[in-house]
């Protein structure tokens, strides 16, 4: 399994926060570290709203071989984590690389207010987390899944990704059957409790 992150227009030192306070820990405290890739997009600004240059990034950095053919699944699950604007480039290439043959085992959009996730057209889950109650709110006429999160009390948009380690606020949207609906828990939390949760295969 490969886990992508997919950051937006801000400083590359945010990215580094975010992984170094929030992914790389939780590899480490479930033990994937060893059996889970992490591949961290560089930031070249607008192109992190490409899908293209995402898609062809992965390409050649995943050792993909679809051949051009549908048929010809590229086995390795891969987990997209993408932030603000680089959710818009991150949804397009999750899309294409599912149709190309590859799997999706969740995408994860972090604060991607505005960016259209419409579940009906894509067949795998998708996550929001947002840095208030009222960007979740306002982005269920855009397309959300089951199982997300919002900060409470709130945080400045940047400090998700910046400081992940130290926002707090609810899981939201489980199915009912499920006893973790409505739960209030830190992020880094739900990151691991989560059904896309990274050390499940």
């Amino acid at each position: 399994m490969s886990i992508i992150i997919c950051p937006g227009i801000h400083s590359p030192q945010l990215t580094d926060n975010f992984v170094s306070q929030c992914i790389k820990p939780i590899m480490e405290e479930l033990g994937c570290h060893n059996s889970v890739e992490l591949l961290v997009l560089p930031n070249r600004g607008m192109l992190n709203l490409s899908g293209v240059h995402i898609f062809k990034y992965l390409y050649e950095h995943l050792n993909a071989d679809f051949s051009f053919s549908l048929r010809n699944q590229h086995t390795t699950p891969l987990i997209f984590i993408s932030f603000s604007a680089g959710v818009l480039g991150a949804i397009i290439a999750a899309f294409n690389w599912q149709i190309s043959g590859g799997k999706i085992k969740a995408f994860i959009a972090m604060d991607g207010w505005g960016v259209p996730l419409i579940t009906s057209c894509i067949n795998f889950p998708i996550h929001r987390i947002s840095h208030d109650y009222f960007t979740h709110w306002s982005s269920r006429i855009l397309g959300i899944g089951n199982n997300n999160f919002y900060a409470d009390p709130f945080v400045e948009h940047l400090e998700m990704w910046r400081s992940p380690q130290v926002v707090q606020g609810w899981w939201v949207d489980s199915p009912m059957n499920e006893s973790n609906y409505n739960k209030s828990l830190g992020l880094i939390e739900f990151f691991i409790l989560t059904p896309a949760r990274i050390h499940k295969k």
